[in-house]
């Protein structure tokens, strides 16, 4: 096995062009049997070049023991060694995310960053043939397209997996024989986690039926990511035809849309990107065939229907739509503000009756300033009117879109508004006799 398990680890990286001669290469070692087992069949092969191990503080004193483990090795054959830790809770918290998710996106920023700083030529990880078939059986119950049943590829970017080749069971038949350390994670057997659930539970019933399990899901699943790499030209190639941008939107034209509309397979592949799924094909075909103004709302973004049009924008986050300005110097730096003055009325002043431009009491402004989209129930004293109206009313007898609705931004003081950006100012807010001075602004153009 111990020759066996070498040959096979040097072909597969030939086979795969995994690594040049000349490449360092920066192992990324969590102390378990796969990574260790990776980073043994890499230092014999002349390979290694560094060790990085992140500590998610997650198991408390185990984790510490992964990383004091891995740090001994290290040193043991003289290899630079990288560790960092992570407060992944709270970072899972804060971005609304698993936690599985924010670990992976911590590790690998983190191994870019040292890739980068200290010129590797690729990072090393640990996932086995068994990782793989996993992966494709969690994707297929979770729901998924084609490129989600196609597995790990041997390498992405400046990502390797030389140990993608090797079972579970080889694995550990290697490092009994070669006497490798490593330390067991003791979430592993919890198959409360559904991963090992599949692992521990799943896999073994599905190998009474098929003793060749392994090997049979891990050729169907590189057949499935040829036959992807082929739908991914085609739907590369349909969406430079379909999509376009507009304002920082995305624009699909429907006519030109409706010879897939009734494929779901290329519809899902089309929309994917922008946090379409399966159980939402549905609402979004009504959309598609109903009236101006329908919308649907998927996890990341909004697809609306406007006329003969799908015009598909981001999710909103609040920090886009509010903004607390608390002087005159921050409100000529706010991002839709062109250009501020403050001004000392004179009797020659005069009135430019361009929309864009603001007049504003100086007197009556009083700070923080909010600049913020206009809401449902917002009214205003339209300039040159002792009545208030509804900002919804406003905007129905100015005839404006749905679009352009959403695209407007108010200024707001001490509760009141003050102008409707780039429209209309509030008659609470005009230059009157009494005014001294005024605040002259221009609203920035889209």
């Amino acid at each position: 096995m111990k020759n066996n398990m070498q040959n096979l680890f040097l072909k597969y990286i030939e086979e795969n062009g995994l690594i040049r001669e000349s490449d360092r290469i920066l192992a990324a070692v969590s102390g378990g049997i796969d990574s260790m087992v990776m980073a043994d069949l890499l230092l014999k092969s002349g390979y290694l070049s560094g060790v990085a191990h992140c500590n998610f503080g997650l198991r408390g004193k185990e984790s510490d023991g992964d990383e004091e483990m891995v740090r001994k090795y290290a040193s043991k054959h003289s290899i630079p060694f990288f560790s960092i830790r992570f407060n992944t809770k709270e970072y899972a918290r804060k971005k609304g995310i698993s936690i599985e998710m924010a670990a992976r996106e911590l590790r690998y920023d983190w191994f870019d960053k040292i890739r980068t700083k200290y010129c590797y030529d690729r990072i090393a990880v640990a996932h086995n043939l068994n990782d793989n078939i996993e992966t494709l059986l969690l994707n297929l119950i979770r729901g998924t397209g084609i490129a989600g049943l196609s597995g790990m590829k041997p390498s992405a970017g400046f990502i390797i997996r030389p140990l993608l080749f090797a079972t579970r069971l080889s694995i550990h038949e290697y490092c009994i024989e070669n006497e490798i350390i490593y330390r067991e994670d003791s979430t592993n057997t919890d198959t409360r986690f559904t991963r090992n659930k599949i692992r521990h539970k799943v896999l073994p019933a599905m190998k009474e039926i098929n003793p060749s399990i392994e090997s049979t899901l891990n050729e169907t699943a590189e057949r499935l990511g040829g036959v992807n790499d082929i739908i991914s030209v085609f739907i590369a190639e349909a969406r430079g035809l379909l999509f376009r941008e507009r304002d920082r939107n995305i624009i699909v034209n429907i006519r030109m849309l409706e010879p897939y509309r009734n494929n779901k397979a290329v519809m899902f592949e089309l929309f994917r990107p922008f946090g379409m799924t399966g159980s939402l094909l549905k609402d979004f075909q009504k959309v598609i065939s109903g009236r101006t103004g329908g919308q649907l709302f998927t996890g990341t973004h909004r697809l609306l229907k406007n006329r003969n049009e799908i015009v598909i924008t981001q999710n909103p986050t609040e920090d886009d739509r509010t903004f607390t300005i608390a002087s005159v110097a921050g409100l000529k730096r706010s991002p839709l503000i062109e250009s501020l003055k403050a001004v000392s009325i004179k009797k020659e002043f005069k009135i430019n009756p361009d929309p864009e431009m603001a007049y504003l009491d100086r007197q009556k402004i009083v700070f923080p300033v909010i600049i913020r989209k206009w809401r449902s129930g917002d009214f205003f004293y339209p300039f040159g009117m002792n009545q208030k109206k509804k900002l919804s009313d406003y905007f129905i007898d100015k005839k404006l879109s749905r679009l352009q609705k959403e695209e407007i931004y108010i200024m707001e003081s001490d509760g009141k508004i003050v102008w409707i950006i780039g429209e209309r100012i509030d008659n609470r807010f005009r230059i009157t006799k009494t005014t001294k001075k005024i605040l002259l602004i221009k609203a920035k153009r889209n």
